[in-house]
């Protein structure tokens, strides 16, 4: 099936006259887009599997376990695929100790994270914003706060012609539309995005994600810019009650084939093909998901009861255990803080969770340790070295 989804127009940078592709508004039409045969069983398939991830999510003792490992580890991956190389560890690391060898990379994904507590925030406040473009300006601006180079003008759409590879338009795979349509191009998203539309959710979300890459409205961070905007508007649209999906590791699985079926939809108007890859990402996200919190339940639980049942457990150890899921990675400092207790206290209870084989030391250093609760960060990352550790 083919739909025209766009047209070309021509813009110039600096002598270069390129083609600039400028996108149809949404929603999909002639033939519009409709979910039916097997693209409504996809559907039926990753809506059910979105419940059940949603279920994994609240049927725990503390979703804290949960929710603060996965946002971190979409933000870890969502920088991944732009080109970072800071781990969920790295991460972790900093947050307890506020150093890292890797600053620029680590800053990238803790400003994510900042943009989509920031973001969550607002959509969730009487008072704050809802979810418009303006909102993601403010998200792009914590995003790139901090970043080199002030030519990526944080928080401010384009006003210039950008393009994706290559090393000009001229010779670029994909050039965006011109700088003067991109607003209206945003207005109209965020017109649809609060509309009606006879669409599910879920399959309008990946509409919107494709729409927001096309238009590409920044110089720099559409990508994250444009995944976040999947979690907001699964949140908005409560097809989940937290950020429990992350799917840009569904992405980074597939990247060949995802930035293939964006292209087939400027090219050729594959609206269904499209969406066919995007709900069986989303279901192999959810999947995963469910199976992670299942296994990061069943290790929580034993390691609780392996520790009630030391004879030397004490109630400093347990409650350093009960506050791991907000600081899997501690210090003797972090530990002083966090249970407002003494040195020798903080110490001991430190001792007992290492001699669970809960916490494990990281450094191998006499002075200012590091401990990682090893077996949550290994079920959380896959990561294979911490596998074989």
């Amino acid at each position: 099936m083919t739909r025209t989804t766009g047209y070309y127009q021509t813009a110039h940078f600096g002598e270069e006259a390129v083609r600039a592709f400028v996108p149809h508004p949404l929603p999909p039409e002639r033939p519009p887009l409709v979910l039916e045969g097997p693209l409504l069983a996809l559907h039926t398939e990753s809506m059910a599997a979105l419940a059940r991830l949603g279920v994994a999510g609240t049927m725990v003792p503390d979703a804290d376990w949960f929710l603060y490992g996965f946002v971190r580890k979409e933000a870890v991956i969502t920088s991944q695929i732009e080109g970072t190389q800071a781990t969920l560890q790295d991460v972790l690391t900093f947050e307890a100790t506020n150093s890292t060898e890797n600053p620029d990379d680590v800053l990238e994904v803790c400003n994510y994270l900042d943009a989509l507590n920031h973001a969550r925030r607002e959509i969730r406040s009487s008072s704050g914003l809802p979810l418009t473009m303006r909102l993601l300006k403010k998200c792009h601006q914590r995003l790139m706060r901090g970043m080199r180079g002030v030519e990526k003008r944080p928080g401010e759409i384009r006003t210039s012609q950008n393009w994706i590879g290559g090393t000009r338009p001229g010779n670029a795979l994909f050039v965006p539309p011109p700088a003067g349509l991109v607003p209206e191009a945003l207005a109209s998203l965020e017109r649809w995005i609060h509309g009606a539309d006879p669409l599910p959710p879920l399959a309008r979300a990946g509409l919107a994600h494709v729409q927001f890459e096309t238009i590409h409205p920044f110089l720099d961070g559409n990508g994250r810019i444009g995944r976040l905007l999947i979690t907001l508007l699964v949140e908005h649209w409560k097809l989940l009650p937290s950020p429990l999906l992350y799917l840009s590791l569904a992405f980074k699985r597939h990247q060949t084939e995802y930035y293939r079926r964006l292209s087939a939809v400027r090219a050729e108007g594959d609206w269904e093909g499209w969406t066919a890859f995007f709900l069986e990402c989303v279901r192999e996200a959810a999947d995963d998901g469910v199976a992670t919190a299942r296994s990061l339940f069943s290790l929580v639980e034993k390691d609780r009861t392996r520790l009630l049942a030391k004879r030397g457990a004490t109630v400093p150890a347990i409650r350093l255990f009960q506050a791991l899921p907000r600081q899997p990675v501690v210090t003797l400092a972090t530990v002083i803080q966090s249970l407002k207790t003494t040195k020798p206290t903080a110490a001991k209870a430190i001792a007992s969770l290492v001699d669970a084989k809960i916490l494990r030391e990281t450094t191998g250093r006499k002075r200012d340790r590091i401990y990682a609760y090893h077996g949550y960060l290994r079920l959380l990352t896959g990561d294979e070295k911490m596998n074989r550790a």
